[in-house]
């Protein structure tokens, strides 16, 4: 079993720093040992998996938790809970967001810049590096120190959703230019590093929330593929890995002769492929994180009472978030005294949750009294810079895909009356979109001297074409599509059988359709003439979107393959 080496990279520590390393973990209890391998989710407003009815503060010091993540919390929300945690653990914490398109991965008012698909149509750099520089300011004004992006997965798939906009590209080249450009900007702050989901997702169109996921690449495949993206960033000194619940079996098989299909298990649980494949042919000498333990990619695989040890046996060190915490916690600590967790393989995984935490300076800034932050912190957020950075990414990444009858631009003086026609994705769930949005486009439409109309999709009838004609001069279809972990890919949902917001208008008026978040719906709208894909709903994106509808500015973004959905018939 490879074992970390704390003054190599991604590391690079001193030899004090490793002796505050070692030291602190040799005066932990047991209890205290297994508290550093579990990342805990924190709720504002309560814990929604694990139902637990403990504070915070019993929750370090019952649990002596490694790391935290957090939902759905104000920057001054987030950060009055990371300061109430930093201020009570007895070892400074790792404190991740998702921050894969700039700070509103971190909080509700963080500043959105730019999505790893938006990145990829930009063709420009920059526009990553802004993505992630920004990211890295706005946690940092928090007290985030752990960035759980950027996503490194090859969409080679078009109905994958699940890392549709996420994924940075569809080859290895193209994913390397951005993620590195993008992990630059992040670096610009004292921010670690998460690339994620080893062994590499977008290959399949199954989501591993619901699934175990599969990246059936053969070995050579694999090598020339995602195999070239993580040696990148492993030879960069990336300093953790997220692993996702996907099996990767060809390689698998190759690394264990005679495995049988029945055998195969996803990454955050086979050794062949974290301790295997990840730290000893790869070299990789840093931390390794599971996805969230809660995705049916890993609770398809055995009992919970089981995977839970097994996670860290495998090769991973820290745990994404507790089930019932009390029972989870029980699960590994007698995992580690039944012998699943060896005590090798438990100071292994310690030593690089520690030295990762001193790589970024929390033990150093714990005992200066710099680790809290302050009000004044804040005011980075939503920032001049950052707005016209975003502004920027905006004009760069908008796409139009196609417009094959000319039909652009819309203007109210050549196109008064507008039929709006807005579609929505999940209700209720995790993410779904806001009624914010089309009140924002409506208004917006106004400013500029439309006359609009929102079509009530809530029935089949149609009424005359020739009044329709006469009533609306052009037709814009806005399509915020979002949702999560409800389905394996999300598609276009009618409000009902033949609605008549289905595109049948798109030869009797000039109709563009704007995607405001996945690239590839194409396939359920072929017929639309003039298709934009936006990648986002904030209201920088819309109202540049409208600017390039009207022709007030050029479109510069450029599509990859997957917008075309493999279809002749979305081309036309």
């Amino acid at each position: 079993m490879p074992k970390v080496d704390l003054k190599a990279k991604p590391y690079h520590l001193s030899d004090q720093d490793i002796k505050w390393v070692r030291e602190t973990i040799s005066n932990m209890s047991d209890e205290e040992k297994i508290g550093q391998l579990f990342v805990n989710l924190f709720f504002f407003g309560g814990d929604q998996f694990s139902g637990n009815a403990l504070s915070n503060i019993d929750i370090l010091k019952k649990y002596h938790i490694g790391g935290a993540r957090y939902m759905n919390g104000t920057s001054e929300q987030v950060q009055d809970l990371i300061n109430e945690l930093q201020g009570n653990s007895k070892v400074p914490l790792l404190v991740a967001a998702n921050c894969d398109s700039g700070g509103n991965g971190a909080m509700k008012d963080g500043t959105y810049v730019a999505k790893a698909a938006m990145c990829e149509a930009s063709g420009d750099e920059q526009v990553s590096f802004d993505a992630g520089y920004v990211s890295g300011r706005e946690e940092v004004a928090i007290g985030v120190n752990w960035n759980f992006d950027p996503c490194v997965d090859i969409l080679k798939n078009w109905r994958n959703t699940i890392v549709n906009t996420r994924a940075y590209g569809t080859n290895a080249e193209t994913v390397i230019k951005h993620t590195n450009a993008y992990i630059k900007g992040l670096r610009e702050s004292n921010v670690g590093v998460c690339i994620k989901h080893w062994p590499g997702d977008g290959t399949e169109e199954r989501d591993q929330h619901l699934v175990l996921g599969v990246n059936e690449l053969s070995v050579e495949e694999w090598e020339e593929s995602f195999g070239k993206v993580y040696r990148n960033h492993i030879e960069n000194g990336v300093q953790s890995m997220m692993a996702g619940h996907i099996a990767l079996p060809h390689y698998q098989k190759q690394l264990v002769p005679g495995l049988e299909d029945r055998d195969i298990l996803p990454a955050t649980l086979a050794p062949e492929l974290i301790n295997g494949l990840l730290k000893d042919k790869l070299g990789f000498n840093g931390l390794v994180v599971t996805d969230a333990t809660h995705m049916l990619g890993m609770t398809a695989a055995m009992r919970r009472e089981d995977y839970v040890p097994q996670s860290i046996a495998a090769g991973c060190d820290m745990f994404l978030f507790f089930n019932n915490i009390d029972e989870d916690f029980s699960f590994m600590l007698n995992g580690y005294k039944n012998g699943v967790i060896t005590e090798e393989r438990l100071q292994d995984a310690l030593e690089r949750i520690l030295g990762l935490k001193a790589s970024i300076g929390l033990h150093n800034a714990q005992k200066e009294g710099t680790l809290l932050r302050t009000r004044e912190d804040l005011k980075v957020i939503g920032s001049e810079d950052h707005i016209n950075r975003a502004k920027e990414a905006a004009d760069k990444g908008i796409t139009l895909v196609k417009n094959t009858l000319d039909q652009l631009p819309i203007r109210p003086e050549t196109h008064k009356n507008i039929r709006l026609y807005f579609l929505e994705g999940e209700k209720g769930g995790i993410y779904e979109a806001s009624s914010k949005t089309l009140d924002f486009i409506v208004a917006e439409l106004e400013r500029r001297g439309f006359s609009v109309t929102v079509n009530d999709g809530n029935t089949r009838i149609k009424g005359p074409t020739l009044k329709y004609r006469e009533e609306v001069d052009a037709a814009l279809v806005f399509a915020n599509i979002v949702g999560y972990g409800a389905e394996n890919n999300y598609r276009i949902k009618w409000k009902l059988a033949m609605s008549n917001e289905i595109p049948w208008y798109v030869h009797e008026v000039p109709t563009v359709f704007v995607s405001l978040n996945f690239t590839t719906h194409l396939t359920d709208v072929p017929m639309v003439k003039a298709y934009i894909n936006a990648y986002n709903d904030d209201e920088i994106t819309l109202t540049k979107t409208i600017d390039k509808i009207m022709g007030e500015s050029e479109f510069k973004g450029t599509p990859n393959e997957n917008v075309w959905c493999n279809k002749w018939d979305t081309r036309l």
